[in-house]
């Protein structure tokens, strides 16, 4: 129930409009009652039917380019403090240094073109990330400690919201981190600072 809570509250956090917010509950509840559960893996299946995109190539995650870190505005509307899954959350709402070591996990089709907390559309092939506190938009540097593979991200959305978890990333940046077929990884994250 703690997943399933975990995909309502990611589908309906970027959601602003009451109207649309109680669509999207709507949506979501029904959803629950009708949506077979699958576990994370288990034989090439994802939890609630998430994966990887079909038909892919090495070739093509390969030629995804990194974001260039700039300055950007941030999304107001992500800065002030809320609750997701019975905690509290207070996100930055400037760039600082910021260092953390931590489990990462990616997302993937099931949430490709949903709205981010950016108001963006998850795209699966982008180098992005969700993370519950650092400003909306930012750069982070992730690097894979368990391969020496390192990346900058663009921080898009807000998550994860499980407590083992410190970085949500797309499925392109996980694959190019040597981790996406695992499904996680142990990874360190640096703010990148203008």
């Amino acid at each position: 129930m703690k997943n399933v809570w975990k995909a309502t509250m990611r589908s309906i956090l970027p959601i602003c409009s009451t109207p649309a917010l109680i669509a999207a509950l709507a949506l979501s509840l029904a959803a629950c009652s009708t949506t077979k559960v699958q576990p994370a893996k288990a034989g090439g299946r994802y939890y609630l039917n998430d994966g990887p995109p079909k038909g892919v190539t090495q070739a093509q995650i390969d030629a995804v380019n990194e974001p260039v870190p700039r300055t950007e505005r941030f999304v107001s509307g992500t800065l002030k403090p809320y609750v997701a899954m019975g905690n509290s959350y207070r996100p930055m709402n400037k760039l600082m240094p910021y260092h953390a070591r931590g489990v990462a996990s990616w997302y993937g089709t099931r949430y490709h073109g949903m709205p981010t907390a950016s108001g963006e559309l998850y795209d699966v092939m982008k180098l992005t990330a969700a993370h519950p506190l650092l400003p909306i938009p930012s750069y982070v540097r992730v690097t894979n400690v368990e391969n020496g593979r390192t990346l900058i991200v663009r921080v898009n959305d807000r998550g994860p919201f499980l407590s083992d978890r410190i970085i949500d990333l797309s499925y392109a940046a996980a694959a190019k981190l040597g981790y996406a077929a695992k499904g996680s990884a142990l990874v360190e994250i640096d703010v990148i600072l203008p």
